[in-house]
């Protein structure tokens, strides 16, 4: 996966692992920055609500964040700088609190 993240390996992980690594560092945002005003989104494989303040429970939540797997671990791993990938259009962020910056990476690899 560290080959493919770095841009060494063409070749896509298989869905198993990528999914596993999109939850774990989805769960690892969850831990450190606990609370439910913003919801971070990695289709198709998780979601998470995240980051203290005002709790969403039902509908579109008022502050999200969604990007691609591959976007996001690199996002998680320090490979791409949050203002990047914003700038970039790689991730949708919407609400006063959606910047998740703060928290990332989440690992340094």
């Amino acid at each position: 996966m560290t080959a493919w993240l770095d841009g060494t390996d063409p070749e896509e992980p298989d869905r198993k692992q990528l999914a596993s690594a999109v939850r774990l560092s989805l769960r690892t945002l969850a831990a450190v920055a606990p609370g439910h005003s913003v919801e971070v989104r990695v289709p198709p494989f998780g979601a998470v609500q995240c980051v203290e303040g005002p709790k969403h429970t039902r509908g579109t939540p008022p502050n999200v964040v969604e990007t691609d797997p591959r976007t996001w671990l690199e996002l998680a791993t320090g490979r791409l700088p949050w203002a990047d990938a914003v700038d970039r259009g790689l991730v949708a962020a919407s609400g006063a609190r959606a910047d998740v910056s703060h928290w990332l990476p989440l690992v340094r690899v």
